[in-house]
């Protein structure tokens, strides 16, 4: 019996392997034919290469940029804004969610100012750290840090607020404390949601970065962006944009590296 068992779960597993190839493969057939589709109408002139650009001109202007010098100096910038304020976000914002849950009559009062924040659009602050810390990536970071802390909070605490309540009741029968409960119980059980708001981070980060440097910066991807669009460099601005998928897709494949990881090591409860 048990070796019918791990004879169908084999197959399973084949199964599952195969339709991930498939689902991969097709994926990159519908990016390649993106490409060709949109290559072929800027040759043929069915689109304005000047304004819509093309993949041939993305690659050259790639290719200059390397050859400049600019391509990994404006590139390092933003990852490295990115990722200060990305960390900082998820970081603060767990630590914020656990003295809230450690506090709960600290949540009640902070409540209506944290979803008030939330839903405050965080651009219009920009500004407003520029004059308080000047022109250069420490606003930058700072905005994206103000995008992504709130959404951290609001997840994990929500997290933390959905545990089971016979688990809680269990572990304080057993003589558990609260710091006990914490390490044990919540952040485990909530390794999932952990990873959900990396996932969300990700993007709200690189929005934070592209429209900090929008508004102030000398280098990275957002200022390519505004100087490209400035002096009608379609093809810079294009080139810039891919740069940024690709680096945010890098990222984002950095957090699911992760969350395999968690997996393993909690046995799938993340």
């Amino acid at each position: 019996m048990a070796e019918m068992l791990s004879q169908e779960r084999a197959q399973y597993l084949r199964r599952r392997a195969r339709s991930s190839r498939a689902v991969l493969i097709a994926q990159v057939a519908l990016l390649l034919l993106l490409f060709i589709l949109w290559e072929a109408a800027a040759r043929q002139k069915w689109i304005d290469p000047f304004i819509t650009s093309s993949p041939s001109r993305i690659w050259k202007t790639l290719q200059n940029l390397y050859a400049s010098g600019d391509l990994f100096r404006h590139l390092g910038v933003s990852c490295l804004e990115t990722v200060a304020g990305f960390l900082l976000g998820t970081l603060l914002g767990t630590a914020i969610a656990v003295l809230l849950w450690w506090f709960p009559t600290l949540a009640r009062v902070l409540d209506p100012y944290l979803v008030v924040l939330g839903s405050l659009p965080k651009t219009a602050l920009g500004p407003i750290f520029i004059v308080w810390i000047g022109a250069g990536p420490a606003a930058i970071i700072a905005m994206t840090l103000a995008i992504s802390l709130i959404v951290t909070i609001l997840e994990v605490y929500n997290g933390f607020r959905a545990v089971d309540a016979g688990k809680l009741s269990l572990m304080k029968t057993l003589g558990a404390g609260r710091g006990q409960t914490l390490l044990k119980l919540m952040l485990p059980a909530n390794a999932g949601t952990f990873v959900g708001a990396l996932k969300v981070n990700v993007g709200l980060s690189w929005v934070g970065v592209i429209m900090g440097e929008f508004l102030v910066s000398r280098a990275g991807l957002g200022y390519l962006i505004v100087y490209g669009s400035q002096v009608f460099k379609m093809d810079l601005v294009m080139a810039t944009v891919m740069l940024l998928l690709v680096a945010a897709a890098a990222m984002y494949q950095g957090v699911l590296l992760l969350e395999r990881t968690m997996k393993k090591h909690l046995g799938g409860s993340a």
